[in-house]
Order: structure tokens, then C-alpha cells, then sequence
């Protein structure tokens, strides 16, 4: 990494910008006051960390990331900390905004392992000349003095804040002693549970959301939106809800018809005495049947098993999944004539620029993208439709807005995980698996007609039916297992729907299939489902998790009738998980997971208790979309519009015991956020099977 310096205050710290103007008001709170400060140091490389240190002590690492829940404000600022030996409390990592240069996606479980190398580099690039600013002005060697606390101590006992420090040692070029972050046995902070920096303000209501932003002059916006998926408008009658009171605009957007008014309860009240003729979309005369007819024809003809062998099996289908992040989409939007500023959460605030920017008909550099913390999102924020939507409507009502998707526009209209076909066949001979094969076919997204880029900036990779999968780890790609001859195959069906990546994309269903398949094929050889993993898993890692869960879990115990023990594992993104569930299905069509054990080995787990916040979230996505969370479609209409009916689980559904075992390592951190959802997926389905004497294949089971 290389670093710069700018000994001056941060409002013409360009390379945080897209130019001097922006990179300015980029830099503002949203009531426009400004926070001088120095910057200490700037990291240069892809991920453009700059660090400040304020005169009140206050560590300030501007963060290229979003905040969706996932904790990774709470990793970054312990990396800093670790580094710089200063105190937690006094690191503060705001959201940068969008940039246009530097790497500010947030997605495919990378945040952590991408920001572990720059963030503590940059760090400890500060404390040396911190160290080197404090030896000058005591006329000591820098040698001889230490940090802690955020000071910096000499050894007669003076001191001094770090605070104090950062004009002298912004004008640094060469510290006295060396910037190279800590070894591993020397952290501590790093790999100690740790509560989330943020804990207080989530907690008390003070953390901020888009919907708790006020820009002067937005005003709240809602729009009224098809009863099938890609429907248009024919004709609308706006001249009663025009009429209401507190009513101030109605627009025309393609998406349907925008409605801005003096509240919300305005906004909806005047939405609904709208009146519209709607032409059905273009899935007006297909529902789920069709669909998985036509996923079922999709799916390339598995490879010929090896002569002699024995089959092992199975056809999956897995239903279409809403990302139902419980703060609903709200952006709000200012487009002036030549300029447009833009406030919401975003996991590609990059992408989203130069999309919003393309449909304004602007320049990027005159449009502003300030990131906010995400109330959930589990992939559904890498997509900016809300956003698109919120700038246009600003642009055709001539003033800002403050948009929000309704809970049933979010189900109904947003973002889904596509439906999947999946067939699988096991081949074994003298006791073991000789050759493996999994072909699948899910529905791939062709979502132009709205107007909105496919996937609001993030394309969907598009495979042809007789390649391998893309990011999808079919057999071929991973290599979990020593099955033999290994075959990977993937086909499309393309329908005009709102498709988006959800948490673990592919794997979620891909991996949860074939663990589903590994338990059949124990039972067929006679094999105790976890033994057999252990004698074909190739990787000791993935073994030593299995066998933490195992142990941990009391695997094998005795168990009454109806109820069971199921077990999966996973590995991906330099990481791996294993899951054991038992399950209460005494009831088939109401059962219950009890208890949940987790082990992971994800490397250098930055923040354990963050981790284990992960797994347990990943437990209940498993529970989740396995047992009962899915969405219908119903003659080209999405059938669920809430909580009421989109049946995610609740308290009632969650287990009663869940422990999460974090595996000693001293690796780079590698991914963890989406890493336990298909061993969470197949532990469930493998404990109803074993509980119910059943082979599932649909999922939700219960749908």
C-alpha cells in the first residue's frame, strides 16, 4: 500500500471525492455543517481509507462500506484500534459516500478479508508517525516511547493525545520507527468477543436511518403499483387524490404512479383514491406450476454413471424467496437542474451513481450518493431501484422527495431469489461414491421492460445450458468432497421478473441439495451420516468443524419419536461451517427446530461475538426458507404481501439452544456473512427427513 499525506483540513481532501466541489459536500452532515479536521493518513490503494485524528482525540476512518446490520463498522474500527493502540470508543467509522475511484462494494461476504491488510497498514502507518511527531517534540528517541489509550507515552511519564499529535504528524514523510501492523500474537483486541460500537445507538433508538433523515423540502412519497409483476399503466385518473388535502404532487414514473404529499399518511390515503387501468404483465397467464414445469425441462441431461455402479437419486425445487430486510426501501432525493443529491443504504453506491446519473441525464460528477446505514438487507441492497425511482420522481415533481416502498411493494414488486430446479445423481460402488453429478436450472433475469438496469447496476452472469454453473459451487467447482468423477451442469429459464442475489446466491440452494443427497447416500450404504462425511470430506478443516458439532451436539443421542438430529457442512470464501440441528416433527406440518450447533473456521475472526451474530442469523435464514419462507406466484402476481403471509420464522420458530464454536486461527480473515446458510439449510432438511422417515424435495416444506 502506498500513502500519502494532506496537512490540511478535509474539506480539500480531493481523493475522498469525485471533484473539489463534491468531494466538499460530500464531506457535510445533512443540515450542511462541516467538521474540520487533519488528515493523518490516506491509503492510496483500492479501497481509499483515509484516517483523520481529531483535536478532541477522536480516531475518524471513513468507511467504503455499508452498514447493513452485519457489524462490520465494530471489525473495522477494532483493526483500527489494534494498530494504533487507541481506544475503542475513540474510533468513529462513518459511511463514506459514493466515490469515483476505490472499491466500495459490499457483498460476497468480502468486507472483512478485503479491509484486514489496508485498514491495519494504514493504522499502524499513523501510530509510527504519531510516535515520530511526539519524539520530535520531546527530543527523545522514537524508539523509546509507547502508545496506549490513545496517547502516546514517554518514558519519564509525559504524554500526549493522539489529538494533539495529528498536525505535526500529518507533515511526517519518513517515521522513525516501523509501520508494520502487529503480529497476531500480539493482538489484543483483534479475536476478542467484542460488543458492537453501535450497540447503545441501536438499542435507544439514536442510530439513523434513511426514513429518520429530514432535507429540507422533501416531501413523503409513495407509488401506486400494478397487481402483476411488470404491469403498466393504461390510464389514471388522478383528479381526486389531486384534490385531497396535504396532496403536492402526482407523477407518472414506469413503475407505476408516484404520489408526494405533506406525510406518508397523506401520501398512502391519496394513493389509493387514484384510479388506474392497469395492462397485466407480462406473466399475466403463468404461475408456479408453469414455472417449475419449464425449470424442470431446463435442466441438462445428467452425464451417463460409471457401468456397475449403484444410483443414488433426487430432483429438488426450490420456490422464490423475498430478501424482506426489516427496514423497508426509502431513499430520499434532490435533483436541481444540473445537479442531483441522493440519500439511502446502498452496498454499490458506485454502481448506483452512474446509474442514476445515466437517467438523470447528468454528468456523474454532479450527482451526489450519501451511503446511510441498512436496516437488514441480505443482498436486496446491492440493487438501488428505490433510489432510481425516488431521483426521477424528484426530477418530474420539480422538488425533493422522500420515498418509501411499502412492505407489500417490496415483496410484491422487489428484488427475489429465483426459483430452482435441481437433479442430482450419486453413483457408488464397493462402499463408496465413484462419480457425483448436478445439473440445475433456475429462472434467470430478463427485467428490462420497468426501465431500471437488471439488477439496479449489478448484472446477473448469465450461463448457457450446457456450461458449468458460474459462482454456483456444483461438485465440479468445489471439490468438498472425494466423490470421484465430479459433473456440474446449469441451464435458464428466462422470465421477465425481479431477480436478485440473496444471501449465499447459488449456494443456498445448490449446497443445501447435495447434502441433502450426501445423507441419502450414507443411508444407502449403511453408513452413519457424519462417519461417512468424515471418510470423504478431502479437507481436515472441514473435518475438524464436523467434528466440533458432533461433539459439541452429542451426535447420535437417543432421541423420542418424531424428533431427530440433522447435520450439513459447507465451505467458501476461504472459510468453512459446519451446522447440526434437532428438530421437533411430531407435527410434519409445524415442526420445530430445538437446538442449533454452529462451528466455523473462518481464519482471524475479527470480532468472535460478531460472528457468532452471523451464524445465528444464517441458523435462522436455514429454518427459515427451508420449513415455511417462500413466495407463490399466481397468475404473473407475487400471492404474499407481508409478514402475515410471507412465513419467515418468528421467535416462536426459532430454536431454544444455539451455540456457535469458533475455530482457533491465526489466517487472514476469509468470509463469514453468508457462510453458514447451506449448512443451516441441509442440517434442517436432513433432521425432517431423518424425524419424519421422508425424503423432502420441495422447499418450503410447508408452503
Amino acid at each position: 500500500m502506498v500513502h500519502s499525506l494532506v496537512a490540511t483540513t478535509l474539506t480539500v481532501a480531493a481523493p475522498l471525492g469525485c471533484d473539489s466541489a463534491t468531494a466538499e459536500g460530500a464531506e457535510r452532515t445533512v443540515d450542511g455543517d462541516r467538521r474540520p479536521s487533519d488528515v493523518l493518513v490516506t491509503g492510496t490503494d483500492a479501497e481509499m481509507l483515509v484516517l483523520e485524528v481529531t483535536p478532541a482525540n477522536k480516531v475518524v476512518v471513513r468507511l467504503p462500506r455499508v452498514e447493513v446490520g452485519q457489524g462490520v463498522t465494530t471489525a473495522v474500527a477494532m483493526m483500527i484500534a489494534e494498530e494504533l493502540d487507541a481506544r475503542l470508543a475513540d474510533v468513529d467509522i462513518p459511511l463514506a459516500d459514493a466515490r469515483n475511484e476505490g472499491n466500495q462494494f459490499t457483498g460476497g461476504s468480502s468486507s472483512v478479508s478485503s479491509l484486514y491488510g489496508p485498514a491495519r497498514h494504514l493504522a499502524a502507518t499513523a501510530r509510527a508517525k504519531l510516535v515520530t511527531a511526539a519524539a520530535r517534540r520531546w527530543h527523545v528517541p522514537a524508539r523509546t516511547l509507547r502508545t496506549r489509550g490513545t496517547r502516546v507515552f514517554a518514558p519519564d511519564g509525559r504524554s500526549a493525545t493522539f489529538g494533539s499529535l495529528t498536525r505535526s504528524a500529518a507533515r511526517i514523510t519518513r517515521p522513525a520507527v516501523p509501520t508494520d501492523p502487529k503480529p497476531a500474537s500480539k493482538h489484543r483486541l483483534i479475536g476478542r468477543p467484542t460488543t458492537r460500537i453501535d450497540a447503545r445507538d441501536l438499542i435507544t433508538g439514536k442510530a439513523k436511518y434513511t426514513g429518520d433523515l429530514t432535507v429540507a423540502g422533501a416531501r413523503p412519497t409513495v407509488v401506486a403499483r400494478p397487481p402483476t409483476i411488470g404491469g403498466k399503466v393504461l390510464s389514471v385518473d388522478s383528479g381526486a387524490a389531486r384534490a385531497m388535502p396535504g396532496v403536492h404532487a402526482v407523477v407518472q414514473i414506469d413503475g407505476g404512479v408516484a404520489v408526494v404529499a405533506e406525510t406518508f399518511h397523506h401520501a398512502f390515503q391519496a394513493r389509493d383514491a387514484l384510479r388506474i387501468k392497469w395492462a397485466p404483465g407480462p406473466l399475466a397467464n403463468l404461475s408456479d406450476s408453469g414455472i417449475r414445469s419449464r425449470l424442470r425441462a431446463a435442466v441438462p441431461k445428467l452425464e451417463t454413471p460409471p457401468r456397475g455402479s449403484a444410483q443414488t437419486e433426487a430432483e429438488f425445487e426450490f420456490a422464490f424467496v423475498s430478501h424482506a430486510p426489516m427496514e423497508v426501501l426509502t431513499a430520499l432525493a434532490d435533483v436541481r437542474t444540473g445537479r442531483a443529491e441522493i440519500w439511502f443504504s446502498a452496498q454499490t453506491p458506485t454502481s448506483a451513481r452512474e446509474d442514476i446519473a445515466s437517467r438523470l441525464d447528468l454528468p456523474v460528477s454532479k450527482v451526489q450518493v450519501h451511503v446511510l446505514r441498512g436496516g437488514g438487507s441480505f443482498g436486496r441492497r446491492l440493487n438501488h431501484d428505490a433510489a432510481v425511482e425516488a431521483a426521477l420522481i424528484s426530477k418530474q415533481a420539480g422538488r425533493p422527495v422522500k420515498l418509501m416502498w411499502s412492505r407489500a411493494d417490496d415483496i410484491r414488486h422487489g428484488r427475489m431469489r429465483p426459483a430452482s430446479h435441481h437433479r442430482i445423481r450419486a453413483s457408488h460402488a464397493r462402499g463408496r461414491v465413484v462419480a457425483f453429478a448436478h445439473a440445475t436450472a433456475s429462472v434467470s433475469e430478463s427485467f428490462e421492460e420497468r426501465g431500471l438496469s437488471t439488477q439496479g447496476g449489478v448484472g446477473p452472469a448469465q450461463v448457457g445450458a450446457n456450461s458449468a454453473v458460474r459462482a454456483a459451487p456444483l461438485p465440479s467447482d468445489s471439490g468438498l468432497y472425494n466423490f470421484g468423477r465430479l459433473s456440474g451442469k446449469s441451464g435458464s429459464v428466462d422470465l421477465v421478473m425481479p431477480l436478485g442475489a440473496w444471501r449465499s446466491v447459488d449456494s443456498g440452494t445448490v449446497r443445501t441439495a447435495e447434502e441433502i443427497v450426501v445423507d441419502e447416500v450414507a443411508r444407502s450404504l449403511g453408513q452413519d451420516p457424519v462417519a461417512f462425511r468424515r471418510t470423504t470430506l478431502r479437507s481436515k478443516t472441514v473435518r475438524a468443524v464436523l467434528d466440533k458439532v458432533a461433539t459439541a451436539g452429542k451426535w447420535g443421542r437417543t432421541m423420542p419419536r418424531g424428533h431427530a438430529q440433522g447435520v450439513a457442512v459447507h465451505e467458501e470464501y476461504d472459510s468453512c461451517v459446519a451446522c447440526l440441528v434437532e428438530i421437533d416433527a411430531v407435527d410434519p406440518k409445524n415442526p420445530r427446530v430445538t437446538k442449533v450447533v454452529m462451528a466455523a473456521d473462518v481464519g482471524t475472526a475479527v470480532n468472535p461475538r460478531g460472528l457468532e451474530a452471523q451464524l445465528m442469523g444464517t441458523a435462522v435464514d436455514g429454518i427459515s426458507t427451508i420449513l415455511r419462507a417462500g413466495l407463490h406466484i399466481d397468475r404473473g402476481a407475487v400471492r404474499e404481501s407481508s409478514f402475515a403471509d410471507f412465513h419467515y420464522a418468528r421467535q416462536q420458530h426459532a430454536p431454544q439452544h444455539f451455540e456457535a464454536h469458533i475455530m482457533p486461527s491465526r489466517r487472514a480473515p476469509g468470509g463469514a456473512g453468508e457462510l453458514g446458510v447451506p449448512a443451516a439449510s441441509g442440517a434442517v432438511a436432513n433432521a425432517y427427513a431423518r424425524a419424519t422417515g421422508t425424503k423432502p424435495r420441495r422447499f418450503p416444506l410447508n408452503f
